[in-house]
C-alpha cells in the first residue's frame, strides 16, 4: 500500500531512516496488508501509523499496480493510493524509520526518489493503470 496525499499540487514523502540501500531515500507512506484487513483499510491505518492522519476510505482513489521484483527479495504487487482528503496535519509518526517528511511538487520530484515510489507518482500524471519494474526484459 502506497498512500499519495496531495495539497496544492505537492505530494508528501517520508525520507527512510532503513539501514539498508533505501537509507536517506524519499518514499512515499506506505506498508503491507494485515491479515484479514481490505487495501482501503490498510492504506487508511498505514497513513495513520505513519504521518498521523485520518482519512475516510471513500476519500481513497486507486491510482496504480506495479508489479516489482528485485534480486533477492519477493515480487510484490504494490497499490498506490490518491488523496486530497485528510483530517490532521502530517508528522513524523515513526522516527525509527523515517528521518523527516517533506513535500515536493508533483512536477520536481527529488532525484533520490525510491524507484517504486516514483512508478506510483509517475502515474499521478499517466492514464497507465498498470506497470512492472525489476523483471528481466523490462
Amino acid at each position: 500500500m502506497h498512500i499519495l496525499l496531495i495539497r496544492d499540487e505537492r505530494v508528501l514523502l517520508s525520507l527512510r531512516r532503513s539501514g539498508d540501500e533505501f537509507d536517506h531515500r524519499w518514499h512515499l507512506p506506505s506498508g503491507k496488508l494485515e491479515a484479514g484487513e481490505s487495501a482501503a483499510a490498510a492504506a487508511v491505518r498505514e497513513a495513520a501509523e505513519e504521518v498521523g492522519v485520518d482519512i475516510d476510505p471513500a476519500d481513497l482513489r486507486l491510482l496504480h499496480v506495479a508489479h516489482v521484483t528485485a534480486p533477492d527479495r519477493d515480487s510484490r504487487l504494490g497499490l498506490f493510493f490518491r488523496t486530497e482528503n485528510w483530517r490532521g496535519e502530517p508528522f513524523n509518526r515513526e522516527p525509527d524509520k523515517c528521518y523527516a517528511l517533506q513535500w515536493f511538487p508533483l512536477s520536481k520530484l527529488p532525484a533520490d526518489l525510491i524507484e517504486y515510489s516514483a512508478l506510483g507518482l509517475t502515474a499521478a500524471n499517466s492514464p497507465a493503470p498498470y506497470s512492472e519494474f525489476g523483471w528481466p526484459g523490462r
